[in-house]
């Protein structure tokens, strides 16, 4: 029987370091100040953006939303992003998705500062994780790492297999976990014969949006899997590993919820205040 990534325990660390540093910076006489645009009403952008608000206050974060109607013009949007990025006491920006139809989402991502992109979205952050250089990296890919991490996963040397290329967390988590030293293979909706992949892996990531779709017997006995998908079923939600069968076989495996997405919301916290060493290098 499996034992559980416990991303809400970790997330309870995490924010107790997260609000150190908070203190540190605010000792230096730097507030670390995260803003978030909203465009519309879309009620779940609503409650992510509520959500946010509720983190940061915790934490320590300053927090500024603006809310923009949905009829706003693209330029609107994007003066106002301006308008934060050459603010200094703006260290994050964080765009919610999604947008109004009639709005360019990859022109107004593009147009965030990249040292202030707490999502992680920018070209040049891609980029960074191409390169293997600093930047701001997703939360979702991030947290897969950090919740295998901190749980005592050695990852160096492992064959890692990621089920899904989307550009929010398979095709950056595959980077990611290169610099961990991991062997790779990516698979998606099409690869054939999923469970001949899935069974030569030491971790599993799935992260293809189809609900339970990592059965028992496509897990090595005593692999680790996470779980990166969240899907909705009748009942509640769900991740992309039917967790049930699966913890049977695994060593280790992250629920749904409860595990990766624990993570998400303080390691978006946590780019704001990386945004700021970065910010802080920029001006030297």
């Amino acid at each position: 029987m499996a034992q559980l990534l416990d991303g809400k325990e970790i997330s309870k660390v995490l924010k107790e370091e997260i609000k150190e540093e908070v203190k540190r910076w605010k000792e230096q006489g730097v507030n670390p100040k995260l803003a978030v645009v909203l465009v519309g009403d879309d009620p779940a952008s609503v409650v992510y953006a509520k959500s946010k608000q509720k983190v940061s206050d915790s934490l320590g974060i300053d927090f500024e939303l603006s809310v923009l109607p949905a009829d706003s013009s693209e330029e609107s949007i994007l003066a106002l992003i301006d308008s934060l990025n050459a603010n200094p006491d703006v260290h994050g920006i964080m765009i919610e998705l999604p947008l109004p139809k009639h709005i360019s989402k990859e022109r107004v991502m593009a147009a965030v500062r990249p040292d202030k992109d707490v999502d992680g979205v920018h070209p040049i952050n891609r980029g960074y994780i191409l390169s293997g250089e600093e930047g701001l990296f997703p939360a979702t890919p991030e947290s897969c790492i950090e919740i295998m991490l901190r749980s005592g996963v050695e990852i160096a040397g492992k064959h890692v297999v990621i089920i899904g290329r989307g550009e929010t967390v398979g095709k950056p988590l595959v980077f990611l976990i290169l610099k961990h030293n991991a062997t790779v293979t990516i698979c998606h909706s099409r690869t054939p014969d999923l469970g001949a992949f899935t069974r030569q892996a030491d971790i599993i990531v799935a992260a293809v949006g189809k609900a339970k779709l990592v059965k028992k017997d496509m897990v090595k006995p005593g692999a680790i899997v996470v779980d990166a998908g969240i899907n909705e079923i009748p009942g509640g939600i769900c991740g992309d590993v039917d967790f049930e069968e699966v913890k049977e076989v695994a060593s280790l495996i992250s629920p749904v919820p409860g595990g990766v997405g624990s993570l998400t919301t303080a390691l978006i916290m946590k780019n704001v205040l990386k945004g700021i060493t970065l910010q802080h290098k920029e001006g030297q």
